[in-house]
């Protein structure tokens, strides 16, 4: 009976159903001398658990902690910082002569309409000039 039983706590155990009461029942049994032929593979998974339970790492950790040179990423951040201040300074004096340049053209456009309806003008002035110089010298 105590076979069958064993039998049932290890399919519970492999399928991770048992209390802690059971586990140390199949502790105690697979630490003792009479464990049955068929299942002597058990017996060295839980000598592994019993033995390792009391190992301890008695040796001490070195970590190697190496200072960080934190100027020459400051120096790195700062000509980061001015190269990119300087694009966008030289972006932005760019836009400005842009804008400069194009209300420049449209106000030389502008004065370019205006002079050409004077000089129209002028010229019809000079035709009414003519005209009227022909009409009054066959008067004389």
């Amino acid at each position: 009976m105590e076979l069958a039983n064993i039998e049932k706590l290890l399919e519970k155990y492999e399928n991770a159903e048992t209390t802690i009461a059971e586990e140390n029942e199949l502790r105690t049994y697979f630490l003792s001398d009479h464990v049955a032929p068929h299942l002597k593979e058990y017996q060295s998974v839980f000598h592994y658990f019993s033995t390792s339970k009391n190992e301890r790492f008695t040796k001490s950790i070195q970590l190697k902690s190496q200072p960080r040179n934190w100027r020459w990423l400051t120096v790195a951040a700062s000509l980061i910082l001015l190269v990119s201040v300087y694009t966008g300074y030289q972006k932005n004096q760019q836009n400005k002569a842009e804008k400069i340049y194009a209300n420049t053209q449209m106000a030389l456009n502008m004065l370019s309409v205006n002079l050409n309806k004077g000089t129209n003008a002028i010229e019809e002035l000079q035709e009414f000039e003519t005209t009227k110089n022909k009409i009054f010298k066959q008067f004389k």
